[in-house]
């Protein structure tokens, strides 16, 4: 088990196992309507990252990649999980990515959604990393206000975002520790570690699914990333959805759901 840090999960269905990575500042809770397409035919398991959702958030942990590939092999361990597909969202993205390029004899298939691969980031990821590292502007970006704006800025339509996801999201981070611990993960990329993981693409040998939202504000790099993802791994298989923004799965969860149903296939 990994030490001292309890990490939950969402399950749907029975058959292959697909690990369901969020990003942030979100959890499970971010793929519980996209993953029930899954789990017509798969296990899919939504994990719940160190620092998110209902899993332990230590303010004190080092939220590197280290950290939460330990997580994962403990929860995969405690599922009795061999051998599974992966799918990653936003900073979830590299982090299942750079735990595949490690794993790839466990690993069926891989799949990134709107997510980060290279260590050029964006001005506003820059920004995003600035707040996060800042003591003043971290409390600032972790409090329910900023963190229900994001949410807004991160989907095609923000009217359209219910009360209850905004809820949904916030829930998990109450308390000054809860937001310190949110703020630390939101500085997990070592840029130079991402680096090296960029140079491991061509070892990549499963098949790889891309699904993105065209109009993401708070990746606008995303159509350069997928471009250049695409050069580097010729096999990958891209979908671009143009009425979408960075939160694709809520929405369009069950486009989302169907697409990556349709690939594990």
């Amino acid at each position: 088990m990994f030490p001292g840090v309890r990490i939950t999960h969402t399950e749907l269905g029975d058959g292959p196992a697909v690990l369901l990575v969020h990003g942030w500042p979100t959890s499970s809770f971010l793929w519980r309507e996209a993953m029930k397409p899954i789990a017509r035919t798969h296990r899919a398991i939504a994990i719940d990252l160190p620092g998110f959702g209902g899993s332990d958030k230590p303010p004190d942990a080092t939220y590197d990649f280290a950290f939460f590939e330990a997580a994962i092999d403990a929860k995969l361990a405690e599922l009795g999980v061999e051998e599974t597909a992966v799918a990653g969202h936003d900073i979830g993205g590299p982090i299942a990515l750079h735990w595949a390029l490690g794993n790839q004899e466990r690993v069926t298939k891989l799949a990134l959604l709107n997510t980060l691969v290279y260590p050029e980031l964006s001005e506003a990821a820059r920004q995003f990393v600035h707040a996060c590292s800042t003591p003043g502007l971290r409390e600032k970006i972790t409090s329910d206000d900023v963190l229900a704006a994001g949410m807004k800025l991160g989907v095609a339509d923000g009217d359209a975002l219910g009360d209850d996801v905004i809820a949904g999201v916030t829930a998990p981070f109450q308390s000054d520790d809860d937001r310190l611990a949110l703020a630390n993960a939101g500085i997990v990329l070592d840029l130079d570690e991402v680096a090296r993981m960029a140079q491991r693409l061509g070892e990549l040998r499963v098949p790889l699914r891309v699904i993105y939202g065209e109009q993401d504000r708070i990746l606008p790099d995303i159509a350069e990333t997928v471009a250049r993802l695409q050069r580097d791994v010729p096999h990958a298989e891209v979908t671009a959805l143009p009425h979408c923004g960075h939160f694709l799965q809520e929405e369009d969860p069950e486009q989302v759901g169907e697409l990556l149903a349709a690939f594990l296939r």
